[in-house]
């Protein structure tokens, strides 16, 4: 998190709680995925604390790159495959899961692109203006057409969903990164990623509705199963 140490512990605290309880909700291995969104967002901050703790002392360099890969690892590698397979998951058959589908094969070719240059680039974390900045260089080229790619695969699968609360999730998603890459140029990444921690606790209000259809959809199931087999006349 961008603004203190205190802040990005509250925040990876309240939001693994947050997400321990959305896991509670799910029903199906299916929708384990997207309901793990707001707890991984948790130990993504949690490790942002650590950087606050152990930047200014260089006796605990290596405990600061295992801090500072861990961030990265999640904010450029899991989130642009973890989102768009997360609501994947959650699709019926159809157009739309066709369309998620792809959305995941986008995601993986960002994150593969973004974990190349994590690998064979050398990354530092340091603190500038009560931000966390990850100095890490990125082919100039392509940092732009990235980046957009990125916030495509992380946003564009919410508003594909057939759910209406995933919608909202996306519209203010949406919003954050835009304004996290406008007026926090430097400092985008964390930035943004801590918006979206603090917004993803609407998983929980959005597991609400994947439960409830499901179980409108098993009693339909329920129901269809026992009208074909009911015989007019036979007890």
């Amino acid at each position: 998190m961008c603004f203190s140490v205190n802040v990005s512990f509250i925040a990876g605290v309240t939001l693994s709680v947050v997400g321990v309880v959305t896991i509670k909700k799910v029903q199906m291995p299916s929708q384990l995925m997207f309901a793990s969104i707001p707890f991984i967002f948790g130990i993504q901050q949690l490790s942002e604390g650590v950087l606050w703790l152990t930047i200014p002392n260089s006796a605990y360099h290596g405990v600061q790159q295992v801090a500072t890969y861990t961030f990265l690892l999640f904010a450029r590698v899991v989130w642009p495959v973890w989102v768009p397979l997360g609501v994947f998951l959650l699709e019926k058959e159809g157009k739309r899961k066709k369309l998620e589908k792809i959305m995941v094969l986008l995601g993986i070719c960002v994150a593969v692109y973004f974990l190349f240059n994590l690998l064979l680039e050398p990354t530092q974390a340091i603190i500038s203006e009560h931000h966390i900045f990850y100095q890490h260089d990125y082919p100039v080229s392509l940092k732009y057409y990235s980046n957009i790619l990125y916030g495509l695969v992380t946003v564009l699968p919410l508003f594909i969903s057939r759910y209406k609360r995933m919608w909202w999730l996306g519209i203010v998603v949406g919003i954050s990164y835009i304004t996290a890459a406008y007026f926090f140029k430097h400092y985008a990444f964390s930035v943004w990623c801590f918006f979206a921690a603090l917004i993803s606790m609407l998983v929980y209000y959005i597991m609400d509705e994947v439960t409830r259809a499901q179980k409108n959809t098993s009693t339909h199931a329920e129901f269809v199963h026992y009208d074909v087999g009911f015989t007019p006349g036979k007890k």
